[in-house]
């Protein structure tokens, strides 16, 4: 559950196309592939999107993303839900499970390409 978590937490940056956002440390440097140590790493296509109610998860991951949704300035909020909007396979997931794009919170595409959405309902 950890894993979905910081998984997560750095989606809203990525989905938001926020330039300066890092995903949380592991704690493990990272290295570069050794053919191209150099070459960016290129973020992979969703293939999938899961899509969490806030409330469906412990209460610590619950802490960690109201505190990194209270940092988030209105302009990060409206941008991440201009990309929600703008990507149909996105926008139909949120919209299956009863959110529209002003209720999701954060998401984050991993490396195999499922995107995570955490929402919760506005008010």
């Amino acid at each position: 559950m950890r894993m979905m978590m910081l998984a997560a937490v750095g989606a809203a940056s990525l989905l938001a196309g926020t330039a300066n956002a890092q995903a949380p440390s592991t704690g493990q440097p990272t290295s570069p592939p050794a053919a191209s140590p150099q070459a960016p790493s290129a973020v992979p296509a969703i293939k999938s999107v899961n899509v969490v109610e806030l409330n469906e998860l412990p209460d610590a991951a619950k802490t960690q993303i109201n505190e990194l949704v209270a940092k988030r300035s209105a302009e990060d909020n409206q941008r991440l839900q201009r990309a929600i909007e703008g990507a149909p396979m996105v926008k139909s997931a949120v919209e299956a499970k009863g959110f529209s794009s002003r209720d999701v919170l954060i998401a984050q595409l991993n490396n195999e390409g499922e995107l995570i959405v955490v929402a919760k309902k506005a008010g």
